[in-house]
């Protein structure tokens, strides 16, 4: 355990955020698998459905594959607007609870609950309430995963999805992390857990098996990082005032691209993420970068800087497109894409925006 008192972090996350908003603002849509973003030949699923998740539609997937998959899918045009005034509800509910409050995005945050400002008794009471608050003012269900660190907490939110929240109680985190596989650890990615299958490193018990100077011969910075969440340790804090320098995202499709317009449209719909965090969170940033990760787990990686910040999500997806074109011909399978904003700044709009939120 951290420090000399118990942490109770809860960290909440919308169930599918972008569709659920979709359903809920039109009835015909309800229990139909629903994509949001566009059918056309260079759309891209900027999210999907439980529904639609059934037949392997998932985000960043190319509307044509996504249709193949699904021929029954429906297309919601992306509001981002409106997921961006529903996310400030939802955080206004959270500041009911805390003010220690760190988002990740428009759809999930970590709160610390450790002052029980609502005098609710303990951490699962505190997550139901706020669960059940969303669920009144909002109409959508959320999930919650509740533990003493940030790292346990983010794990059990997903193993109760959709609606449900999850308790990793002192004392169990490690035996928690014991039976999970590795790619569900934050921190490792798909490559990172490739090579920990080929070191045959397959789950949490793995993991701990190793010694911290294995883990730093083989993954160098990251492997003090490794050894302690094998053993359910995260000494994190939860913060609400956490200055970032960059905002990316990145997915790993289910198979190798190597045609450009499934590239391209994975890459849009990673430029679309940044760009609903920069809204949020009120930033612009004047260098695009554009990863993409080899089938064979080369990475390349192009940049453009500007003299001003990028004004509009149609402009980052623009420059993101150039840039994983300069890479064309792809010689090589795509299992990777990603997009990052740096060079951020806060602009005067956003940051009243941010005030009032």
């Amino acid at each position: 355990m951290q420090g000399s008192a118990i942490r109770k972090i809860v960290h909440v996350d919308m169930d599918a955020f972008f569709a659920s908003v979709e359903q809920r603002d039109d009835a015909t849509l309800r229990g139909r698998p629903v994509a949001v973003g566009h059918a056309a030949a260079r759309g891209v699923v900027a999210a999907a459905s439980y529904e639609a998740r059934r037949f392997g539609v998932r985000s960043a997937m190319p509307s044509t594959t996504a249709l193949r998959k699904c021929p029954d899918l429906v297309f919601a045009p992306p509001r981002f607007d409106v997921y961006r005034a529903v996310s400030a509800q939802i955080h206004a509910i959270f500041a009911d609870y805390t003010d220690l409050i760190e988002p990740l995005s428009l759809d999930e945050a970590y709160l610390d609950v450790t002052s029980d400002r609502r005098g609710l008794g303990t951490a699962s009471a505190t997550a139901e309430a706020i669960r059940r608050r969303i669920l009144e003012e909002t109409g959508l269900t959320a999930s919650a995963g509740i533990s003493y660190n940030k790292f346990l907490a983010k794990l059990a939110s997903d193993q109760r999805k959709p609606d449900g929240q999850f308790v990793v109680a002192p004392g169990r985190g490690e035996g928690f992390v014991e039976a999970l596989p590795v790619q569900r650890f934050h921190g490792v990615g798909p490559v990172t857990a490739a090579k920990m299958e080929r070191l045959g490193l397959r789950t949490g018990a793995d993991l701990r098996r190793q010694s911290l100077a294995f883990l730093q011969h083989h993954f160098g910075k990251s492997g003090p990082w490794y050894y302690a969440i094998a053993r359910g340790e995260d000494d994190r804090p939860v913060n609400p005032d956490r200055t970032r320098k960059s905002s990316g995202s990145e997915t790993t499709f289910a198979s190798d691209l190597t045609e450009a317009e499934a590239i391209e449209a994975g890459v849009a719909a990673m430029a679309d993420e940044v760009w609903a965090w920069c809204e949020t969170a009120g930033s612009r940033g004047r260098t695009v970068t554009v990863k993409v990760k080899w089938a064979d787990f080369q990475q390349s990686t192009r940049s453009r800087s500007q003299s001003e910040p990028v004004a509009s999500r149609e402009t980052l997806r623009d420059v993101s497109r150039l840039l994983v074109r300069s890479l064309y011909p792809p010689t090589r399978g795509v299992r990777l894409v990603g997009v990052s904003l740096s060079n951020l700044e806060t602009t005067g709009a956003a940051a009243k925006q941010l005030a009032l939120s």
